[in-house]
């Protein structure tokens, strides 16, 4: 943004952009836990009554973590 942009958006929101991104990375990722963490006990729960094969339950655990891995790649970096 240059610095009109940045202006009227302090002005406007009295927050400055970067803390605005901050909050908003924040929230997804509290929100991506909160997902990975319900998908991962859902999935246990299933693999503990048999309803789930082993090769399920670790499937849900990798594709969250690798999610978690991607995510946190392209908007930490």
């Amino acid at each position: 943004m240059n610095d009109a942009q940045v202006s009227a958006f302090q002005a406007n929101s009295g927050i400055p952009p970067s803390a605005m991104a901050t909050v908003l990375v924040s929230v997804l990722f509290s929100v991506l836990l909160v997902w990975g963490s319900w998908a991962i006990r859902i999935a246990y729960v299933g693999w503990s009554e048999s309803r789930l094969s082993q090769r399920q339950f670790l499937g849900v655990c990798i594709r969250f973590v690798a999610m978690y891995l991607v995510l946190s790649f392209f908007l930490l970096s």
